[in-house]
């Protein structure tokens, strides 16, 4: 953030999530909220005050939460967030996940597995005791998956975690390369790469190890610079939903919130236009919402 801040982008996602809560209420549609846990404070000391004493050490220092806060400052409109938390809470259907407490990049050179424990235990800690809640669901920030730290996220109560999708330019997104971020950006207007969705039985689990159930797309917000290409990404996304329904299979769809902040009311037409197919999906395939620690409960009961 630093000097690009922009007070009306983070202002509107505060008022957009409110709306989307609404809109996923109304379709009867499941969510899980990948909440970074300084979200749940009040203020800067209450974070300090659950921050983990072994914090990461990154060799680019640059990339730390808590550097960036000695940078920079807090901002409370942008940092803290415990009344969104518990809207998302009390409005039915919603899961409350973690995206770490602090943002934190399991594949970075410097840290350890300690530091990252350390950090998951510090999110649980705030929401037990903050919410009464012990989160069941982790996102990883960038999407850096470190399969070595699986047994940790177990360990520290995750029963499952958003995995990557399958094609080669979604993996390993520690090192990123100009074509990948051209194959990803290819992928949400045209099939360049293999189908998003998947069977049941193509969600892993090992012995020890959180259920890994893996992202589909992203849904990327509109383009106020070049909006001949909405149209065409928006159907992307329908098609492959359609797909999923008629052949049964799961479409994990997932976004930040923040990604509606440019273009709000372009966005949550989008959206809307989304949740109106899967109601049509639902009812004519039978297709089902599901937040991942629904989904997660499924599979160990096998009820698929």
């Amino acid at each position: 953030m630093g000097t690009k801040y922009k007070p009306e982008y983070f202002s509107n996602t505060r008022e957009l999530i409110p709306r989307m809560l609404e809109m996923f209420v109304a379709h009867k549609v499941e969510v899980t909220w990948a909440t970074v846990g300084m979200l749940f404070a009040e203020n800067e000391e209450e974070w300090k005050e659950y921050s983990p004493e072994f914090q990461p050490s990154y060799r680019d220092r640059e990339l730390s939460a808590y550097h960036w806060v000695k940078q920079y400052g807090i901002k409370p409109e942008v940092h803290f967030a415990p009344e969104l938390v518990k809207m998302i809470l009390d409005t039915p259907g919603q899961e409350l996940g973690s995206h770490s407490y602090a943002h934190y990049y399991t594949l970075v050179r410097g840290q350890s597995p300690e530091q990252f424990r350390q950090d998951l235990q510090a999110t649980q800690e705030i929401a037990k005791e903050k919410f009464g809640l012990s989160l069941e669901s982790l996102v990883f920030p960038r999407n850096h998956i470190n399969e070595l730290y699986l047994k940790v996220c177990l360990e520290e109560g995750y029963q499952q975690v958003r995995g990557n999708p399958k094609n080669w330019y979604w993996q390993e997104t520690q090192h990123e390369s100009f074509s990948k971020k051209l194959f990803r950006s290819a992928d949400c207007f045209f099939p360049v790469g293999a189908k998003t969705s998947y069977g049941y039985d193509e969600m892993v689990q090992y012995p020890n190890e959180p259920l890994i159930i893996p992202a589909s797309r992203i849904f990327r917000p509109y383009s106020l610079k070049n909006g001949w290409m909405n149209s065409q990404r928006l159907k992307r996304v329908k098609d492959e939903m359609a797909f999923a329904a008629e052949n049964g299979e799961v479409y994990h769809l997932w976004w930040h919130p923040h990604n509606f902040g440019s273009a709000p009311q372009e966005c949550l037409k989008e959206l809307q236009e989304i949740l109106d197919y899967y109601d049509l999906l639902r009812e004519n395939f039978g297709m089902q919402s599901l937040h991942m620690a629904s989904l997660g409960q499924m599979m160990k009961e096998k009820v698929i």
